[in-house]
């Protein structure tokens, strides 16, 4: 068996954890701070149904960037976190009522920089389930989940390319549309990122 051939339903959140802490041993260099405006996204996981799900929201129209479009709960870090960590967990809660104490924090990815020019630092977590989910009207149009084992079938995923006006080109994620929620953008390449982490991908995909 490959490393890249994997079933959800037998990874336990030891596995994962000790994936992301290799992971991150691994790209050292990708995790050093960049100049910019910080934020940090959550990567909700729970368990349920006897299989992984991870867990989205849909953006509302009201807010300033990326409206309507399917992410993660997080946003930018503000003078009073003391970190990464503590931004997403204020800012999970504020967006869907998430308390920190239903959260256990397992890792994260790597940076990404953002068409917004936010540097995004997204955090890997396992969360209760369920919780009280209170949406916050003006950030948040939806809450739903996505199992794991859907988004690692590659037959979910499509590739399309992109090209700039100035000829670089650049490789775009799109998922097979789930419950009519349709996850691309840098949300979807956070995704097939811990995707290839937990082993569901291989690392040139």
């Amino acid at each position: 068996m490959s490393d890249f051939d994997n079933s959800a339903a037998t990874l336990t959140t030891e596995d994962i954890r000790s994936r992301l802490d290799a992971y991150c041993r691994g790209e050292s260099g990708h995790l050093q701070p960049f100049t910019g405006r910080k934020a940090s996204v959550l990567i909700p996981l729970y368990w349920d149904g006897d299989e992984w799900h991870v867990l989205f929201t849909r953006r509302s129209e009201g807010v300033n960037d990326h409206k309507g479009q399917v992410s993660f709960p997080g946003g930018a870090v503000e003078a009073g976190d003391r970190n990464i960590y503590q931004a997403v967990l204020r800012e999970a809660n504020e967006e869907i009522g998430l308390e920190a104490g239903d959260v256990e924090i397992l890792g994260r990815l790597k940076d990404y920089i953002t068409i917004s020019h936010f540097v995004v630092s997204p955090i890997i977590a396992r969360i209760r389930w369920p919780f009280q989910i209170r949406i916050n009207p003006g950030e948040v149009d939806r809450v739903f989940s996505i199992p794991l084992a859907y988004l690692g079938d590659r037959k979910n995923i499509e590739i399309r390319t992109y090209t700039f006006s100035d000829g670089q080109t650049t490789r775009l994620f799109y998922f097979a549309p789930y419950d009519g929620e349709l996850v691309w953008g840098i949300t979807a390449r956070m995704t097939v990122r811990l995707l290839k982490v937990l082993g569901f991908l291989e690392k040139n995909y």
